[in-house]
């Protein structure tokens, strides 16, 4: 376009030199020419600069529609803890908490994905790698110093897994004893202040219980529900032993989010539409009632 606005103007140019000292007329002509040439060199420029304003801005709300229509939530567990989360038949993580987040996820209508990794690790994954956490994660104040919970949909205390011919039986027996339990949960907190106890952590609670049938350690502590079922599976060998005979206190568990996420509000929301609809219960009896 520069190009042609340049020809043209130096064709003006040269006709005005031809006439040379020609009449005022003349010179009017030639500067309603050149004028013209101008303007229509500024309308040009104006058009193309709008257009490409205007694909930019296009552009720029396709990319935006884009990011928000990303309805992907990925969340992280740790499929070691039944019922809540374990691998199914089928390789992939199932329970009652991972049946929770699926139908949290349809009532945001949002795809969920589930990511399987090591428990300890999950928090610090918050934000890059996932955009929450469902793992029979019970609310801590060192927890919520770091993410945002939801409400908490499940009441849980600790049990103690000893052999079935074990002189265990409250509190006071613990001490000075090997206790095996799962890195970085409730059950290592707890073990940790139990005096002259040796404490060996696990990144699966499933590890720690083979080395209770082993002889390696002398009791672990874990959450009720995964207690019972895994002396269900080595019934005859190991017993669960109620927590309360232990003074433990309830605790209470919640899905994880990102400090400030806008998620929290609406996880909460469907927490609640799920409980008043009847399904949370409905989970409960499937994944949970199973152990009772």
């Amino acid at each position: 376009m520069k190009k042609i606005i340049a020809m043209t103007l130096a064709a003006v140019m040269c006709a005005a030199a031809l006439t040379a000292c020609g009449s005022d007329a003349a010179n009017a002509d030639v500067q309603s020419t050149v004028s013209e040439t101008q303007s229509a060199s500024t309308e040009g420029a104006s058009t193309e600069a709008q257009e490409t304003q205007a694909a930019s801005e296009e552009n720029a709300s396709t990319e935006a529609e884009t990011a928000d229509g990303d309805n992907v939530l990925i969340v992280g567990t740790n499929a070691e803890f039944p019922p809540f989360e374990y691998v199914g038949d089928d390789g992939e993580p199932d329970g009652f908490d991972i049946a929770l987040i699926k139908a949290i996820g349809e009532k945001l209508g949002m795809e969920v994905q589930v990511e399987n990794m090591e428990f300890n690790s999950l928090i610090a994954s918050i934000g890059t790698k996932i955009d929450a956490v469902i793992a029979g994660m019970t609310v801590t104040e060192e927890r919520a110093a770091a993410v945002d919970f939801s409400d908490t949909y499940y009441e849980a205390v600790q049990s103690v897994i000893v052999p079935a011919d074990s002189d265990i039986k409250a509190a006071a027996d613990l001490e000075n004893k090997t206790i095996g339990v799962q890195l970085d949960t409730t059950g290592n907190f707890i073990a940790d202040e139990i005096p002259g106890a040796t404490v060996q952590a696990y990144n699966k609670g499933a590890d720690a219980v083979n080395d209770l049938i082993n002889g390696r350690v002398d009791a672990v502590i874990i959450d009720t529900n995964p207690a019972q079922v895994f002396a269900q599976q080595f019934e005859g060998e190991l017993v669960a032993l109620d927590g309360a005979d232990f003074d433990f206190e309830a605790e209470y568990y919640a899905i994880a989010l990102p400090k400030g996420s806008d998620l929290v509000e609406k996880v909460n929301q469907a927490i609640a539409d799920l409980k008043a609809d009847g399904t949370f219960d409905a989970l409960v009896a499937q994944y949970i009632g199973e152990v009772e």
